[in-house]
């Protein structure tokens, strides 16, 4: 454990990730990627929660937009997560890591009922625990329910893969000029109405108070990289 800087860690990776070039669907040699990094992780002792988003699928905000109402578009994006909890799971299981997938929403023919507890109890076993199903509700996004898992089971450090490396000022696609930020408090970051994640993800992650990481998902061994200390991507806290 010495090699290891965060012990617990709440990872979040984006539904479009796992797609690939694709960009609907899965692609499982990125899926076996994520859980080759994930099992290097458990190796060296890291409990894992795990959130994944379900823009492989369907973003309720976006393809449901006027012509759904919201709460049953997000409805659609929940089970969206719950479907790539269930392919992960079984990806870490083919690597020999144990997971579990907990959700928001009762469905007991796919996954457990989530508790704060049963998740507790599952990371002292050492096995990879699946947040399915957001927060439950609609207008939330998968990032705040990262955020809010993180806090409850009182993770060292959320991790958000994503597809870009860092927190920018502006888009990087777009803007050659964007300045690419190391580290940021979250009073600069929502002074500065940085689009690292969505607003009120980073509210509740300044108000408790929590470490967040944003860096690339595709940067070679980038979550074992963070996991240890090393310096990558954009670092927000509350003051350094």
């Amino acid at each position: 454990m010495s090699q290891v800087k965060y012990r617990r860690i709440l990872l979040k990776v984006s539904g479009e990730a796992l797609a690939g070039e694709k960009r609907r669907g899965l692609d499982f040699d990125i899926i076996n990627h994520l859980c080759d990094s994930i099992q290097e992780c458990t190796r060296m002792g890291v409990q894992i929660g795990l959130v994944i988003g379900a823009g492989n699928f369907w973003r309720g905000v976006k393809d449901g937009a006027d012509r759904m109402q919201r709460s049953h578009a997000d409805a659609m994006g929940m089970l969206g997560t719950v479907m790539n909890a269930i392919a992960v799971a079984d990806a870490l299981e083919q690597h020999g890591v144990q997971a579990r997938v907990l959700s928001a929403v009762e469905m007991n023919k796919f996954a457990e009922y989530y508790t704060r507890d049963t998740a507790e109890r599952y990371l002292n076993e050492g096995k990879v625990v699946l947040f399915a199903a957001g927060t439950g509700n609609p207008y939330f996004s998968t990032d705040t329910g990262a955020v809010l898992r993180g806090v409850e089971i009182e993770a060292d450090a959320i991790l958000m893969a994503k597809n870009v490396d860092a927190i920018y000022s502006a888009d990087p696609a777009k803007d050659p000029t964007a300045v690419k930020y190391t580290n940021l408090t979250y009073g600069e970051a929502l002074a500065k109405n940085l689009k690292a994640t969505d607003i009120t993800a980073m509210a509740l992650a300044m108000d408790n108070d929590m470490t967040m990481v944003c860096f690339g998902l595709d940067e070679e061994n980038s979550i074992v990289r963070v996991v240890r200390g090393e310096q990558i991507g954009t670092t927000v806290k509350n003051e350094f």
